[in-house]
């Protein structure tokens, strides 16, 4: 019972799991203002305006600091990893992203009658512009300031 008590209680955990649910929910409220769709489905998918890694790794940097201050050695660390995981959102992941557009479309045009190639297909949407990456990372530095530290 501690433990389930520490852990919701845990400013950190909360400020990162709130970053990566908002930012979610925003995905889905985009679809259907500009699909006139509801797409649950992206919920829990990778990609996307706001970029919910950003977001989430933002947000735990921000109320690291908050708590700990930016001298610490646990900010630095929340720190690097927030570079090194918008840097990837934006940068290695949109790179396999756009690949697996290509490749699709290759696939298409040799999959004329071969059912097994025709149903494969890469996942496109794995990446972020860095405009998505900036949105994901401007809510997740919003986040900590909003969420009352216990």
């Amino acid at each position: 019972m501690e433990f389930l008590t520490s852990l919701l209680s845990n400013y950190m955990l909360i400020c990162a799991v709130i970053g990566y649910f908002l930012a979610q929910i925003l995905k889905i409220i985009i679809c259907i203002i500009r699909d006139r769709k509801l797409d649950m489905k992206l919920m829990f998918a990778s990609g996307g305006m706001p970029s919910s890694h950003a977001s989430t790794v933002a947000a735990l940097c921000i109320s690291c600091a908050r708590l700990y201050g930016v001298g610490s050695p646990l900010f630095a660390i929340t720190f690097v990893l927030a570079s090194v995981v918008m840097y990837d959102a934006a940068g290695v992941r949109r790179a396999a992203g756009e690949h697996a557009k290509i490749l699709n479309r290759l696939l298409e045009g040799l999959t004329s009658g071969d059912p097994i190639l025709a149903e494969a297909s890469l996942k496109e949407l794995i990446g972020h512009t860095p405009l998505q990456v900036v949105m994901g990372a401007l809510l997740g530095i919003v986040i900590p300031f909003v969420v009352p530290m216990s």
